[in-house]
């Protein structure tokens, strides 16, 4: 079992960045696949990007090449730098993971996916 712990959260004008971070209470690499989701009120949560196993990173086609999801040196924290932010994505931004995604059926962006889940942390983009 992993606790996840997000910060980084904050209020930032359209066309500004933050970089969020997930803070696992064990290492990360190599056993937990790792996501970001963007949930909206009344909204399910969204996918943005993930991190696989080996590292390798996938993204919602709404933020390829503004987003970048990657793990620390230390392997225990997982951040998404984001950049380029628009107001649509505001939100409360919730980091997940799981062990159960070796194999070609884990995509990575639905909840269900997810054992694991943080508290959250508060992204507000303003025009």
């Amino acid at each position: 079992q992993v606790q996840l712990v997000e910060s980084g959260g904050g209020s930032v004008q359209s066309g500004g960045s933050l970089r969020l971070s997930c803070a696992a209470s064990t290492i990360i690499a190599d056993r937990y696949c790792v996501g970001w989701f963007r949930q909206v009120p009344g909204a399910e949560r969204k996918g943005v990007a993930t991190i696989d196993l080996d590292g390798v990173p996938t993204y919602a086609d709404s933020v390829k090449g503004r987003y970048t999801i990657s793990l620390d040196n230390t392997k225990t924290t997982v951040y998404l730098q984001m950049n380029s932010l628009k107001p649509e994505e505001s939100g409360m931004y919730y980091c997940a993971a799981t062990q159960q995604c070796a194999g070609a059926y884990f995509a990575g962006f639905a909840e269900k996916e997810y054992d694991f889940w943080g508290q959250g942390t508060q992204v507000a983009v303003s025009s």
